[in-house]
């Protein structure tokens, strides 16, 4: 009897240590401060520790794994990690090839940087490749130049290949607050595009996007969530709880 309690009690510990599921997380790495690498060399941002959250709270055990953006979403699909984390905006173009989360954050603004405030927004403008924001400046008619990187779409302006920037307001907040040269553009720093950042899968992990939505919706009724967006990206920055005040005064 006793030899099988020991059995029983070594199973049920082994059982225990198997069940944290390992999941990787895909991110970029260059887009604080949503995702980038600290001094210590590791990834770190506001998607690095609400991911870390969400899989603790989900009961799986993440690891990072860092891709260029511009082949983000095909190695997800190829099964070289499990999830995206990458500032990526939801849209309908993209739910062509990968499922989302629901939205972990409300539709961040985006803008556009210049070295003067009334720069030409419908001459060349700056962007990274394969982002929402590329897509809205081929949209508008100006002149659309593609960079790897954010940061090689900003050194564009500097350099004048460029008139402006457009990008994400909070990744281009730093570079605005920091750099005498750069301002934002006038009336053009607050652009809503997309529908908000979510958490891309395969399409074929309906069961796990399940269970990311619903730990999702848990940060958002307890304000973890919203806790984290004001640390990371601003006490400006749209919450839910700033979100659902706005829409019930309209």
């Amino acid at each position: 009897m006793k030899n099988l309690l020991i059995a029983a009690a070594a199973l049920a510990l082994s059982a225990g240590a198997t069940l944290a599921e390992p999941l990787r997380m895909g991110t970029e790495g260059a887009y604080p401060p949503y995702n980038f690498v600290n001094e210590k060399g590791e990834v770190d941002g506001f998607e690095v520790e609400l991911g870390n959250e969400l899989c603790k709270r989900i009961g799986a055990e993440c690891t990072w794994v860092r891709n260029d953006w511009d082949s983000i979403i095909p190695n997800l699909v190829s099964s070289n990690y499990d999830t995206i984390m990458a500032g990526m905006n939801i849209t309908d173009e993209r739910r062509k090839s990968i499922a989302f989360s629901d939205e972990y954050t409300p539709p961040p603004p985006s803008a556009y940087l210049a070295l003067t405030p009334d720069a030409d927004v419908t001459g060349a403008v700056a962007a990274q490749t394969n982002t929402i924001q590329a897509g809205y400046v081929a949209e508008t008619g100006a002149t659309l130049i593609e960079f790897a990187t954010g940061e090689e779409a900003i050194a564009a302006v500097r350099n004048g290949e460029a008139e402006a920037v457009f990008a994400d307001r909070d990744f281009l907040v730093p570079f605005e607050r920091d750099a005498a040269d750069l301002v934002w553009v006038e009336g053009q720093d607050r652009v809503v595009v997309g529908e908000g950042l979510g958490i891309g899968m395969r399409q074929s992990d309906t069961e796990l996007k399940a269970r990311f939505d619903a730990a999702i919706a848990e940060m958002r009724a307890d304000g973890s969530l919203d806790a984290m967006i004001s640390k990371w990206l601003g006490d400006e920055s749209m919450t839910f709880a700033a979100q659902a005040e706005a829409g019930a005064e309209n």
